[in-house]
């Protein structure tokens, strides 16, 4: 049972700091929203941000650390050179992400327009290509900090990794702050925020590799066997990584010809990665060491156990959620975001997108549980194929929708990718024998997780409409929201138990490791 307390505990660990980071974040965006709204500003300064963001899951996130994390924890686990490898790993990414930063630094009017065509024309373009310009260089810092994050992780270290994003908030926070205080101009305070944290974050986590007995620095990259077959693996994991971004840009596409919904979209955004971050991300760093290591023991029914186990935490806590998003989405923004330069109008808009969103919560999660499978497999190959799939299911659902429902057919091409691509996981996953398969308790306990939902989302219907009076006035409405999660989580926990879909031990188990 050793390891399969280690992998709740280091779940529950990221689970915590992704928690707190993502609340951080919560209240960025908040304070965002009412120094800017959804103006030129806001929707510039969102698209620069995203555009280093959008490159860093290409290269770092979702092919290099896919590539990257199972072939180090294998090493680690053989007693191979593992240090040798992540060393000569950092090297040859810092070299090539210098070269991308200041090729995209110049470029950056293309990549502007590549991202948001609709801002051509008018002032949201020349802001988004000048934050760009101050931002852009983000991609190498934060780059290099995945990469040691996943050596940390691969050391069973979680909590100096999850501390990383957690300052980036805070900083950006700190930042807006000392803006409104000073007179400065809002959306050139946070541009220059981004690189500033880069560099805090990568001196962070750089000191933590050094106490783990990892400490890199810039040379010049060695093309070892091991970052060839690095390269050859990192490869379609890269094309995935891309088709996943051409996803987002095409619902940025979409969202930057109508005024506002560039903005609508990532506040909507923020509030769905929040149990997305806690749960599904957690899962999905702790779950592809853990799978890998496992793989190269040989422990297959370990293996199995890992799978299902992260497939039930992931449902029981990220179902409920989806219900609670799609139900309470209108009193959810009102309530955390009506204020200052965000109005009603703002409101409505992003509580539509945000309930869209909310019903493809438990497909975003179930990808970081099923991808594991593939990564630990150094299969990155289908995941690629399947991507693909995905993008001409979004695409087609975001520009075909978009002329009869507007700026909402983004987000409904999200979601509808994000079903495709999990019934393509599973497909695909089935190949792999007892290894992927769901066991008795996973099976017996899901419809019973979506039954206790169904009743918390009556439950929060029924409360909502009581409590709408208190919801809107200004001295009670945080009050009443959160008398109303509270209902809704002693809903769902108290019918749970009743009809067994999780038991009491259990938690209290998972709790105590």
């Amino acid at each position: 049972m050793a390891k399969p307390i280690r992998l709740v505990r280091g779940v529950l660990t990221v689970g915590s700091w992704t928690l707190l980071s993502r609340v951080a974040g919560f209240t960025r965006d908040v304070m965002m929203a009412a120094y800017l709204g959804a103006g030129p500003a806001a929707e510039a300064f969102l698209v620069a941000f995203s555009l280093p963001n959008m490159f860093r899951r290409f290269f770092a996130e979702g092919a290099f650390n896919m590539a990257f994390v199972p072939i180090f924890a294998k090493k680690l686990e053989g007693g191979e050179d593992a240090r040798g490898f992540a060393r000569d790993a950092f090297n040859g990414l810092a070299t090539v992400l210098i070269l991308f930063s200041l090729l995209g630094t110049l470029l950056m009017p293309w990549l502007v327009w590549a991202m948001a065509a609709g801002f051509a024309g008018d002032e949201r373009f020349d802001l988004a290509v000048l934050y760009g310009r101050i931002a852009f260089c983000y991609i190498l810092f934060i780059s290099l900090v995945a990469l040691l994050s996943g050596v940390l992780n691969a050391f069973g270290r979680f909590t100096e990794a999850g501390v990383v994003p957690v300052l980036m908030n805070l900083m950006f926070i700190a930042a807006m702050l000392l803006a409104d205080a000073a007179g400065w101009d809002m959306g050139l305070t946070l541009a220059w925020t981004v690189p500033v944290t880069g560099i805090a974050q990568l001196a962070l986590t750089w000191v933590a590799a050094r106490r783990a007995g990892y400490a890199p620095r810039l040379q010049r990259p060695h093309l070892s066997p091991d970052l060839k077959r690095l390269a050859r693996i990192a490869g379609p994991a890269m094309l995935a990584g891309g088709v996943v971004q051409v996803n987002l840009l095409v619902g940025r596409q979409v969202a930057s010809f109508f005024e506002g919904a560039v903005a609508w979209l990532s506040y909507a955004d923020r509030l769905y990665q929040l149990p997305l971050g806690v749960v599904g991300i957690a899962i999905g760093t702790v779950l592809l060491p853990d799978l890998s290591r496992r793989l190269r023991a040989d422990d297959h029914e370990g293996g199995r156990h890992a799978f299902n186990r992260a497939a039930e935490i992931a449902l029981a806590l990220t179902v409920p959620a989806a219900v609670a998003l799609v139900v309470l989405a209108y009193p959810l923004i009102s309530v955390l975001f009506e204020r200052g330069a965000f109005d009603r109008e703002d409101t409505i808009a992003t509580a539509w997108v945000l309930a869209v969103y909310g019903a493809g919560l438990p497909a975003f999660v179930l990808h970081k549980v099923l991808q594991p499978l593939f990564y630990a497999r150094e299969d990155t190959r289908r995941p690629f194929h399947y991507a693909v799939w995905a993008m001409v299911v979004n695409a087609a659902v975001a520009v075909g929708l978009s002329p009869f429902i507007g700026f909402l057919a983004a987000a409904l091409g999200t979601t509808v990718a994000g079903w495709t691509m999990v019934w393509q996981l599973w497909r695909g996953a089935r190949s792999m024998g007892d290894a992927s398969r769901m066991d008795d308790r996973l099976r017996a306990r899901l419809p019973r997780i979506a039954g206790a939902s169904v009743a918390m989302g009556a439950v929060l219907w029924l409360g909502a409409e009581a409590l709408d009076a208190a919801l809107h006035a200004p001295g009670l409405r945080y009050l009443a929201l959160a008398g109303l999660c509270a209902l809704g989580i002693a809903a769902y926990f108290g019918t749970g138990f009743a009809i067994g879909a999780f038991r009491a031990a259990d938690l209290r188990g998972a709790l105590r490791r």
